[in-house]
């Protein structure tokens, strides 16, 4: 194949990638799928290498390789995977992110061989546990956390396996949400298969997995090229996590970045021990974050596949929390991850200064709500909300922005009010939220939910409520997130973990989330600026 015909087809996979991604939008039922858009969709080749995806979430696509290798390694082997399969898991100890995040992998064969598998990952509403939507905030063991899936074949053969969807709905609170939302992961693979067997029955099968091969050494080449780019050394940097949930102590996060020719080694082994509480990542997890730095930092377009990872060396022993042994809590393991980019990206700074920003706001503001009728009838609501972009050496923070491992979108209020016995009744830039600098943080957001249901079960996992978003060269940090309860006039503040707490009819809650991170000395900031800012109302006078 030549190197036209083979960039013509590194481009067909990526739009077959793409066209799984806007089947899962497209046919999903709920709001954290159809909505938020928390969910990814990638092709791998035969042995279970990344080579295309869509231009989902960086926490996601930058594991699912990781998690698929798991499950083929030390479950199912491809051996035992036949044409029509779907093999699932939600275990983070079996390959998988956290529990609500159900993987679905289906092998695609061409005249008798494997040549690809296609894949999905989807944040389901609720996988049961002691929290609605599986994310306690107080939870001290896995097993608390909810049902976990172990890597199993959904589908056989192309008949659904409808004892294990039997298992699956009697243990979440929506089943109606989890079956539609598993279906449109299955419809998605099923959109992705097709392309792919097209694809390869106009190259050839041998054709088709010897291009992908040489996409996967493109790619690693001209990592390689690009880390040659950067100065060689030892860049340190850390950052803290605000607490566990469980304990008011902070959790140290470290990165030792060397660089060394056209390798990259990240060190994790000064960040803290493993967490009591659910703020521990597994190995791919804390990979991912890596893998997105190295990637962000890039001069020069680099087709993005499992050949980017190839110069990159991770070192993190077991039993930290960027790597949890069985059975630690990890449902808020996107609060390592997103501190781990922060932390390594901080750490990159000093090697290739003026190309990466200030601290974002590094945390998923996750919070979920189950509201109760006076008829029983229960509904769940999962938010994720983001804040404000660190700035950059030559312009502002983007506001309201999703950054980093993030690639969500928010869920319209009107969504909101017409699915839940919720209002939202505010929703709005945060001013003032952005860190001072030559060039200012992005602003965070803050929203408020009321309560119109008897009652009503509220949960938050969030974080930056201590250790606010750095600033670079003389900027100022973000400020830092809050949440807050009005019940008959009275507000009272909260900190960063909530567990089931209880609220009532006409309980209003209230998250501010951090800006990000100035850039530069605020003395520098020009009058213009300065006037825009107010005008605008960007700052507080």
């Amino acid at each position: 194949m030549d190197p036209v015909a083979l960039e013509i087809l590194r481009n067909a996979l990526t739009a077959a990638a793409a066209e799984m991604d806007v089947t899962v939008w497209r046919t999903s039922r709920s709001t954290v799928v159809r909505e938020l858009l928390d969910y990814s969709t990638a092709i791998f080749d035969g042995n279970g290498e990344n080579i295309a995806q869509a231009a989902r979430i960086p926490q996601h696509l930058n594991s699912m390789g990781a998690g698929l290798l798991t499950v083929l390694r030390d479950h199912l082997p491809a051996e035992r995977w036949q044409d029509g399969d779907v093999v699932i898991t939600n275990d983070p100890y079996c390959g998988g992110q956290h529990i609500p995040d159900i993987l679905a992998f289906r092998p695609v064969f061409v005249d008798g061989a494997r040549v690809a598998i296609v894949g999905t990952l989807c944040h389901h509403l609720d996988m049961g546990g002691m929290a609605a939507g599986s994310y306690a905030a107080a939870a001290t063991e896995v097993f608390q956390e909810g049902l976990r899936i172990p890597p199993l074949k959904l589908v056989k053969a192309g008949v659904l396996d409808e004892d294990i969807l039997a298992m699956m709905r009697q243990n979440v609170r929506r089943p109606d949400m989890l079956w539609g939302d598993l279906q449109a992961q299955l419809a998605s693979l099923a959109v992705g298969e097709a392309n792919i067997r097209r694809l390869a029955a106009r190259t050839g099968a041998d054709a088709f997995m010897a291009a992908c091969a040489r996409m996967l050494d493109g790619s690693e080449r001209a990592m390689r090229a690009m880390i040659a780019r950067i100065p060689d050394g030892r860049y340190e940097f850390e950052d803290f996590l605000d607490n566990d949930g469980i304990s008011a102590d902070p959790v140290r996060i470290h990165a030792a970045v060397e660089v060394r020719g056209d390798e990259i080694t990240v060190d994790l082994s000064g960040c803290g021990k493993q967490a009591v509480g659910p703020i521990n990542a597994t190995l791919a997890s804390s990979s991912s974050a890596v893998s997105y730095c190295i990637m962000a930092i890039a001069d020069t377009e680099i087709p993005a596949n499992a050949g980017c990872y190839r110069p990159i060396r991770t070192i993190a022993p077991e039993g930290l929390i960027v790597n949890a042994r069985h059975p630690a809590p990890v449902a808020n393991r996107v609060a390592v991850t997103h501190r781990l980019a922060t932390t390594i990206l901080g750490a990159l700074h000093q090697a290739i200064p003026g190309r990466v920003p200030a601290a974002y706001y590094g945390v998923s503001y996750v919070c979920s709500f189950q509201t109760i009728n006076e008829n029983g009838e229960r509904g769940v609501l999962v938010e994720i909300e983001v804040g404000g972009s660190g700035a950059y050496a030559d312009q502002d923070g983007l506001s309201g922005y999703t950054f980093g491992m993030h690639n969500n979108f928010n869920i319209p209020a009107e969504m909101i009010e017409s699915e839940m016995p919720l209002t939202v009744t505010g929703y709005g830039l945060l001013p003032g939220s952005g860190g001072a600098g030559k060039h200012r943080g992005g602003l965070g957001l803050f929203r408020e939910w009321r309560i119109d249901s008897a009652e009503a079960i509220f949960t938050a996992n969030l974080e930056r409520f201590t250790h606010r978003p750095y600033g670079l060269e003389g900027g100022e940090p973000g400020r830092e997130g809050r949440l807050f309860v009005t019940r008959d006039g009275e507000r009272t503040a909260y900190g960063s973990k909530v567990n089931n707490l209880r609220l009532r009819r006409g309980d209003i809650v209230r998250l501010e989330t951090s800006g990000g991170g100035g850039y530069g000395d605020p003395a520098a900031r020009g009058p213009e600026a300065r006037a825009r800012d107010v005008a605008l109302g960007y700052v507080e006078v």
